[in-house]
């Protein structure tokens, strides 16, 4: 079983300007230590606030004007807006206050902030999402234009109903429930709007929380637990989705993790341990025969070193090779939790693990929608090895070339978005010495 994750619809929420209570009631649960990255974000707050004068002011236009020209008022001494907000978007640099205008001023004061700043706001969102459609429901296109702002002002007091928590965002409104409900929901819609169709379901789809107590519950009741990693039958970016969407405090309390790796497997298993909290022991196990891996033998003597020597009493094992059975049968005295991959393990082994009483669940239950900084590093690493001669490549090429050297499954979208930030802003750099190279632009 897998639900929805939240963490997107949770951003743009907060970017919107949804207050706080309603967010923390429909987000709070799950996003918590999202909002605090968040709140400490100065790009993401500036947004919050110039969304929430944007919406206060469509909300309140008439009454709004009248208070600027009849009462003498500004909007720092208008009850309906928060003064608190715009005194910091000032401390900040950006003129809120306008001297001697009118609501219509204001509106399309409010509109060139949002659009001249939205774009420090990219970084908040995975780099697999199109942001032109994330940018789009925050911009009025041609709003220098008084008619197109009439136009969205009257659509919006017509149908707010219809807006997500009734923040104004550029859509065409539909009673389609609560738009910003789960990351699924969001993600199918954001994409129809624009023409476009998102399927990728490991992006928001997360493991049930009986599968995550379940976890938790292995290592709250064990004296010491080691996370085993068959490195040939595994996969680094699916093992780092399962570790990102687990609780912190609980995955804090594994021992160490071990990674047994061999020379021809994922390069992504070198950069892992600068992504996680927990110590990580990375084992390279060097093949005797060059056509023979001798992974699994190097991690069964391993474990049971870990078992005799070190007082480790259970073991979470990340492989879905049924050999592993032969380990597991010869220590009855250690408890295990077995973590597999649908498509490499077969029904013979779960069969085994049930009748036994061994808990087990999958990788792919995990949602893979937040890894972006692992698959980041991983390219970035590969991209910077073929720089010294990137003139002989063809961008594009090249792009589908390092998503398959990665060894990271993307649909064409996600490697044209990652085309678009990292290779098309490749710069040539000149030291104080002449001296010409290639350097990633962001």
């Amino acid at each position: 079983m897998r639900t929805d994750t939240k963490n997107i619809v949770a951003t743009v929420a907060f970017l919107i300007g949804v207050r706080k209570s309603a967010w923390i009631s429909s987000y709070g649960e799950e996003c918590s230590e999202l909002l605090k990255t968040l709140e400490n974000d100065k790009n993401a707050v500036t947004i919050r606030y110039l969304c929430k004068l944007r919406t206060t002011l469509m909300q309140r236009f008439k009454r709004t004007d009248k208070c600027l020209v009849y009462d003498f008022k500004n909007l720092d001494s208008i009850e309906w807006y928060d003064a608190d907000n715009i005194r910091q978007l000032e401390k900040w640099g950006f003129t809120i206050i306008l001297a001697n205008k009118r609501a219509a001023d204001y509106s399309l004061h409010f509109n060139k902030l949002i659009h001249d700043n939205i774009e420090s706001c990219r970084g908040l969102l995975p780099d697999w999402i199109v942001w032109d459609y994330i940018k789009d429901l925050f911009i009025i296109p041609k709003y220098v234009k008084e008619q197109h702002q009439k136009y969205e002002f009257e659509k919006y007091m017509e149908n707010i109903d219809y807006y997500p928590f009734q923040m104004y965002i550029h859509w065409k409104p539909q009673d389609m429930g609560n738009i910003l409900y789960t990351d699924g929901k969001f993600l199918e819609l954001l994409y129809q709007m624009n023409g476009d169709y998102f399927g990728d379901k490991s992006k928001y789809k997360n493991a049930v929380e009986s599968v995550k107590n379940n976890i938790y519950d292995f290592i709250d009741n064990s004296y010491k637990t080691v996370l085993a990693v068959d490195c040939e039958n595994s996969d680094v970016y699916k093992l780092y989705g399962m570790l990102k969407n687990l609780n912190r405090d609980e995955i804090s309390k594994i021992e160490k993790i071990i990674l047994f790796d061999d020379d021809h497997t994922n390069n992504g298993w070198d950069h892992l341990e600068k992504f996680i909290e927990v110590p990580v022991d990375h084992i390279e196990v060097s093949r005797v025969v060059d056509h023979k891996s001798i992974v699994d033998m190097r991690m069964a003597t391993g474990i049971c070193r870990e078992f005799y020597k070190n007082d480790v009493s259970s073991f979470i094992l990340l492989s879905s090779d049924s050999d592993y059975w032969g380990l597991i049968s010869s220590l009855p005295e250690a408890e295990f939790l077995v973590v597999i991959e649908y498509s490499k393990c077969g029904q013979a082994i779960k069969e085994t693990l049930d009748s036994h009483g061994i808990y087990y669940c999958s990788l792919d239950d995990f949602c893979m929608g937040n890894i972006d900084e692992l698959k980041r590093a991983v390219l970035l690493n590969e991209l910077k090895q073929y720089l010294p001669e990137i003139l002989t490549h063809n961008g594009r090429e090249l792009a589908h070339s390092l998503f398959e050297k990665a060894r990271i499954e993307a649909g064409e979208q996600e490697i044209n978005n990652f085309y678009d930030k990292y290779i098309k802003t490749l710069k040539l750099k000149v030291d104080d010495e002449g001296n010409f190279s290639v350097v990633l632009g962001k």
